[in-house]
């Protein structure tokens, strides 16, 4: 059976599991997770790598699932959700197959339906994803909802699963790879995501800002990583977290500096996991009135942007690669400076 390989795009509304649903599937956590809206702000690739033998029909000759999460559909207010639709849409071109994850214990709304017509510009072959069925005691409530996504669009397939407990999950792999076309590998088979170490690590420092701030601190605020030095045992790093008003740089640093280390303490300790390195942090806040809206700001969080900038700066892709971390690095023992 010929090998199969191809992009897959993960689409659907905010707090849909989109990146659990990543996360599961690569058998690594590459997307960061909370229960708040809109925590994915950028296209993130992650590759499955399925063995021969594996999963039925054309499944057996083996293949690769180029998965790709996407920001929650909505529709944007700000610079950086116009940027976040973009992503979206970016996502969506030239894609193989889409996979549409829907919550099932939310009822269908006009969000949904405008998740739904991006598929039809031009149609794509998309697999209906039910996802958190586990939360569903009686199973027969999902059979009218399967036929009323199924008057929406043409669905190949109809999946129900969940992400969170990884049921369905086998067989939704079985029918990926068996939907995709002959072709060849993209990446190495020890490769499981394009995204730099430095990228990570800022949506790790990121992460715990969305899970340790309320109110409009997590939608207010981002990461930017300014010095990244991986070396055989320690990697430093210095990382700024903007926010807009001066009042969310006090919550953020906290009475004597105790938000701003426990948020380092909790980003270092998982960093220094996904390096395999000790890691020492710093982190700094800055207040940056109307980032969210200023477009020149948002597009120079791109990470592909950033590294475009390095390869001018260092010359070489292989260099400036390095300047922005390999993808294979860990956190460390020391406590996080907090200096603001």
């Amino acid at each position: 059976m010929p090998f199969r390989s191809g992009f897959v795009c993960i689409l659907g509304r905010p707090n849909a599991g989109k990146s659990t649903l990543l996360n599961a599937l690569v058998g690594e956590k590459l997307a960061i997770i909370s229960p708040k809206p809109q925590t994915t702000r950028n296209r993130i690739q992650g590759v499955v790598h399925v063995a021969p033998g594996k999963g039925k029909n054309n499944g057996k000759g083996g293949g690769q699932i180029v998965l790709i999460d996407t920001p929650g559909v909505h529709k944007p207010d700000s610079s950086l959700g116009r940027k976040m639709m973009v992503e979206v849409r970016e996502a969506l071109e030239g894609c193989d197959l889409v996979l549409v994850i829907m919550d099932v214990t939310r009822k269908f709304d006009p969000r949904d339906q405008f998740a739904l017509d991006l598929l039809k510009r031009p149609k794509t072959n998309a697999f209906l994803l039910l996802n958190k069925v586990d939360l569903i005691r009686e199973k027969s409530k999902l059979l009218p909802l399967i036929e009323q996504y199924r008057k929406l669009y043409d669905f190949s397939e109809v999946i129900p699963i969940s992400a969170l407990k990884r049921k369905g999950l086998d067989a939704l792999l079985e029918m990926v790879i068996s939907a995709l076309p002959a072709g060849p590998a993209y990446f190495p088979e020890d490769q499981i995501t394009d995204q730099p170490a430095r990228f990570m690590a800022a949506e790790i420092i990121r992460e715990q800002v969305l899970l340790n701030t309320s109110e409009e601190i997590p939608y207010a605020t981002t990461v930017i990583v300014e010095n990244f030095e991986e070396g055989a045992r320690l990697t430093r790093i210095a990382a700024t977290i903007y926010c807009e008003r001066p009042g969310q740089k006090g919550i953020l640093v906290g009475k004597g500096g105790q938000m701003l280390k426990k948020i380092g303490t909790s980003a270092r300790l998982q960093i220094e996991r996904m390096m395999g390195t000790k890691v020492f942090l710093e982190l700094y806040v800055k207040a940056e009135p109307g980032w969210r809206d200023s477009r020149r700001f948002v597009e120079e969080l791109d990470w592909r942007r950033q590294l475009e900038h390095r390869m001018l700066e260092y010359g070489t892709p292989e260099r400036a690669a390095d300047e922005q971390g390999s993808r294979t690095s860990s956190i460390a023992q020391n406590e996080p400076n907090t200096k603001d």
